[in-house]
């Protein structure tokens, strides 16, 4: 029963973080095309509204395919808004569900997209910080951050099954 609730409420929270980005997207006027569950060939696409919802072979991931460009003309604020937005959605289901198992998935998915791993909203948020900060892009101190930050996500794991060993 267990494994039958997390492989129902993982892909759910998942959905709930891809919302939380395109909401937060929608808000600072950044089109999205394609909001997907799953990674790899499609399995089932519709459109509705504008964008195109998918439903891919592995069930690994998920994303909103979001206009760069555009996203990158907006504030650094808005920029981080749509970046943590799908954090948000997570904690935000995670209080209304406390104590139970998809307040935990949802709990996890925020805290694993915080972390500065390539890739994840953690990551983002520190090149839209880090590009503001240089007032440019450069791509050694880019490559130094993203590397780094491999070392800091080891590190608080290590941290973490320290504590919970």
């Amino acid at each position: 029963m267990l494994l039958i609730s997390i492989l129902i409420a993982t892909p759910v929270a998942m959905i709930i973080h891809e919302l939380g980005h395109f909401v937060a997207a929608r808000s600072c006027s950044v089109p999205a095309s394609e909001l997907g569950l799953g990674l790899g060939p499609k399995l089932l696409a519709f459109p509705v509204g504008g964008v195109r919802f998918s439903l891919r072979l592995f069930p690994l991931g998920s994303f909103v395919r979001l206009d760069g460009t555009v996203l990158k003309q907006r504030s650094v604020r808005q920029q981080l808004l749509v970046h943590l937005g799908g954090i948000i959605f997570n904690l935000v289901a995670c209080l209304a569900t406390y104590g139970t198992i998809f307040g935990w998935i949802n709990f996890l998915i925020a805290a694993g997209n915080m972390l500065p791993l390539y890739q994840h909203d953690g990551w983002k948020c520190g090149l839209v910080i880090m590009r503001d900060l240089l007032q440019r892009r450069s791509q050694p101190v880019e490559r130094a951050f993203t590397f780094s930050g491999g070392f800091v996500s080891l590190a608080i794991l290590v941290a973490i099954i320290r504590v919970l060993s």
